[in-house]
Formats: structure tokens, C-alpha cells, sequence
């Protein structure tokens, strides 16, 4: 695998168009990871690092409008690319507004959708946010933290989602439950806010998140 290839996670069912992709886009030099349901695509969205989303609109076990939402729902902001035989502009809309940012009806061409998802790279490297952490910064798109002293830390998808909400406003004191609601919302555990903040501490030191005692958390620098 070359290191520097550019990391697709394709979602289609239909295994003999997911064989088609995998082979156009591994012969642009990407490195193409194809999954074939929705809830694979939740997992592997979830803990893998990718630079682009390609996902089927119509998938068993969760649509791909509604696994771009729940991906999105837990501050994975990584550029999607949805595929669909619904071109209607009702379906394009839904569509996009899930978090896609864009929209390729099939059939489509292949130089087409090869220059759609350069663009679409293009413009998510152009607009990755860079969240300033008060001496660092956390590089949402990679999922690190960077700091001018130090090697990069490497955050996992919901450690990076929380972090994100927490820094998104320095001073605001965030609860439990809002926080739980904005990154865990389908967490089986009530204690997965605390059980994350200790992970992040434990990567990041203790005092990137103080404690509000009674009230929640806050970042800590600021």
C-alpha cells in the first residue's frame, strides 16, 4: 500500500459495480477499503481515517442518506460523495443536506466522477478547520492535535468529537448531557462522556479539559 495514497471508504451493495470502483479508483492511485452495508460503513467511518466518503444511497441494514447523518452526528466531517439512481431534485436536496457534499446519479461517467471526487478533496483540503486548544491546535480533518513543541497526537473519531465541541467555545462550560447528546447520542454507556474526557486527558494532559464541579466540562488553556 503506498502511505501517501489518498484513503477512499466505499460503501456499495451492489458487489458487482463496488468491483468496478475499487478497480478505477485503485488505478488512480487510491487506496480503496470497499464495505457493502450500512452499519459497516457506520463502523468503518467511525474508526478508520479516510480522506473521502464514496457512499450508495440505497444500502441494506441503514440508507446512506441516514449513515451520512450519524456519521456527521459524531463530528466525523470527512468529505462524502453520495451515489444514487435518484436524480430528482427532491432527492438531491435530502441528499445534501445529510452532510454530503456531493451528489452523483447513476449511470455516471468515469472521468466524471474521478474529477468530481479530486474537487471534492480539493476543496475539503482548502477548508479543513483548525481548532485553536490555547498553545495548540486540533486539525480536525486528520484527527490530530499540534503543537509547535511536540509530535502530533493522534485522536480517535469521538475523541476528536468531543474535543471539537468543547473547544468550540473556550470559556462555555458544557455538560454532561449536552455532550452526551452531541457525541454519544447512541452510546449504550451513560458514562461515555467521562470515560472519553479520560482518554483525552491520558493523551493530551490533564489539564486540556478542566472539570466544572456540579456543572461539566470546559477547556482547559483558555
Amino acid at each position: 500500500m503506498d502511505l501517501d495514497a489518498r484513503r477512499v471508504l466505499l460503501v456499495e451493495d451492489d458487489r458487482r459495480l463496488s468491483e468496478l470502483l475499487v478497480r478505477l479508483l485503485t488505478a488512480e492511485s487510491y487506496d480503496v477499503v470497499p464495505v457493502f452495508d450500512g452499519q459497516a460503513g457506520l463502523h468503518h467511518g467511525l474508526t478508520g481515517r479516510w480522506d473521502a466518503l464514496v457512499i450508495d444511497r440505497t444500502l441494506p441494514a441503514m440508507e446512506g442518506v441516514d449513515l451520512v447523518r450519524r456519521l456527521r452526528s459524531r463530528g466525523i466531517t470527512t468529505p462524502t460523495m453520495l451515489l444514487t439512481a435518484r436524480g430528482t431534485t427532491e432527492d438531491r436536496v435530502e441528499g445534501l443536506d445529510s452532510g454530503a457534499e456531493d451528489y452523483v446519479v447513476k449511470p455516471f461517467d468515469s472521468d466524471e466522477l474521478l474529477a468530481r471526487l479530486r474537487a471534492l478533496l480539493r476543496r475539503h483540503t482548502d477548508t479543513s478547520p483548525m481548532i485553536d486548544l490555547g498553545g495548540s491546535r486540533l486539525d480536525v480533518a486528520t484527527r490530530r492535535v499540534l503543537s509547535p513543541d511536540a509530535e502530533p497526537v493522534e485522536l480517535s473519531a469521538q475523541e476528536c468529537a468531543l474535543l471539537r465541541v468543547i473547544a468550540a467555545n473556550p470559556g462555555r462550560v458544557r455538560s454532561r448531557e449536552e455532550l452526551h447528546r452531541r457525541v454519544f447520542q447512541n452510546a449504550d454507556s451513560p458514562n461515555a462522556v467521562d470515560t472519553y474526557v479520560y482518554y483525552l486527558r491520558r493523551k493530551l494532559g490533564h489539564g486540556m479539559i478542566r472539570t466544572v464541579r456540579g456543572l461539566g466540562y470546559r477547556l482547559g488553556p483558555s
